[in-house]
């Protein structure tokens, strides 16, 4: 094996050979979930040396369903890799607001066991979110009153940081739709890694990181005017969170730019499959299931429905059954394609009787809208109503998987001496 450029005059064909090197790191040390993930890992690392070419910075969240799931060594590697690194496990908004504030001396947030400040058992803590959300952009600040008694005047102080999170369970939707996820899960027995040891392993990762910032400092100018082509189909926030990283991939070169954005197709449309939406999404989606071709159903008919359906919480609904104003008070905070709220209408159930019901017709905007679009398998004979229904869900294309290439040789292991 050749030996590696000094970092003090690195070239930028460099990159793909530098971020081999750390992605073999990572390996060392790290079972992730696919190889999707080891490229995302790979290229968040070398994008937190090159913040300010970039509009955002997206977050990295490894979440897991239990402990001891490597969410904490994830962040110890990282840990070695990128600048002015700070780990912690609890933060007040107060102070990560003055760590990230002195653009000169910014670092790379590292926040374990994220799910005590926003789990279930936390208390919500809004100001904290409001300010790991407003970093993602980097013009992103906070407002402070700065002077003395009634002379004090407003001033904005910038918050853009990049940010890698662990944590049980899931995060607020705001901080998930801003996050690359890394669905982590408990080692198999088949499935082996060094042990870490920081005294000898942390100076092996400084070198990667040292490598990273000297070819960073290669590419910096290219990478402030780079508009880098998106695979189809990301776009909105997946776009915004993405870009920097395939940004960083294309300025690599190599395997980079082709795996990038096969990693990017397979992880955007996981963390789609994965998201749960709202408890107003999920009656939406079941309401759609419910209807299965008709054209409307009886509001009593829909309960009994919505209640037998397996793996849904409407038999259980804070602690009962859900019940028909439930329904039409959840139901009204969607509109009909004429703008109107949804809302029960009365339906003749004989020659001179009627209950309040639903039309299909008045729930398709909101499924168009809001539901994810219904497989071929899922479709069935409709009515006239119901086949204007089903035409606003086209069948969903098989979205590609992650080209799986070999891994890299390892390196020889590093020391602090070996530092060039």
């Amino acid at each position: 094996m050749t030996e590696a450029p000094s970092p003090n005059s690195p070239t930028p064909q460099e990159g793909a050979a530098v971020l081999d090197a750390v992605e073999a790191h990572h390996r060392r040390f790290n079972v992730f979930p696919s190889e999707a993930a080891y490229v995302a890992v790979t290229l968040w690392d070398a994008h937190t040396h090159l913040l300010d070419c970039f509009e955002s910075t997206p977050r990295i969240a490894f979440l897991s369903p239990e402990p001891g799931s490597g969410k904490t060594r994830a962040l110890e590697i990282i840990e070695t890799l990128t600048p002015r690194p700070m780990l912690t496990t609890d933060v007040s908004p107060a102070a990560l607001f003055r760590s990230v504030s002195d653009p000169e001396a910014r670092p790379t947030m590292l926040f374990d066991e994220i799910d005590t400040t926003f789990g279930p058992k936390a208390a919500g803590n809004e100001d904290l979110r409001g300010l790991i959300n407003s970093g993602h952009r980097r013009s992103g600040v906070v407002l402070r009153c700065v002077g003395d008694g009634s002379t004090q005047t407003v001033q904005p102080f910038p918050v853009y940081a990049a940010l890698a999170m662990g944590g049980l369970g899931d995060l607020p939707d705001t901080i998930m739709s801003r996050s690359v996820i890394v669905r982590m899960r408990r080692r198999a027995p088949n499935e082996k890694v060094q042990p870490y040891r920081e005294r000898i392993h942390k100076p092996e990762g400084h070198v990667l990181r040292d490598r990273l910032a000297a070819w960073a400092s290669t590419v910096r100018d290219q990478l402030h005017d780079a508009w880098p082509e998106l695979p189809d189909g990301i776009s909105d926030r997946p776009a915004d969170v993405w870009e920097p990283l395939i940004a960083v991939a294309d300025a690599a070169g190599g395997h980079w730019p082709e795996r990038a954005r096969a990693a990017c197709v397979q992880l955007v449309t996981a963390s789609k499959a994965n998201d749960k939406g709202s408890i107003g999404i999920r009656l939406l989606a079941d309401l759609r299931d419910v209807f299965a071709g008709a054209e409307r159903l009886l509001s009593a008919e829909l309960l009994s429905k919505l209640a037998e359906l397996d793996d849904a919480p409407w038999a259980d609904l804070d602690g009962k059954p859900i019940t028909a104003r439930a329904l039409a008070r959840m139901l009204g905070d969607y509109v009909t394609a004429d703008n109107d709220p949804i809302k029960p209408r009365n339906i003749k159930t004989g020659p001179k009787s009627s209950a309040k019901g639903y039309y299909a017709a008045d729930l398709a905007d909101a499924w168009l809208r809001y539901c994810p679009p219904r497989s071929q398998e899922s479709a069935t004979p409709a009515t006239a109503a119901t086949a204007q229904v089903r035409a606003l869900f086209p069948v969903a294309d098989t979205p590609p998987v992650a080209d799986t290439h070999p891994l890299p040789a390892p390196e020889p292991a590093l020391t602090a001496t070996s530092l060039p």
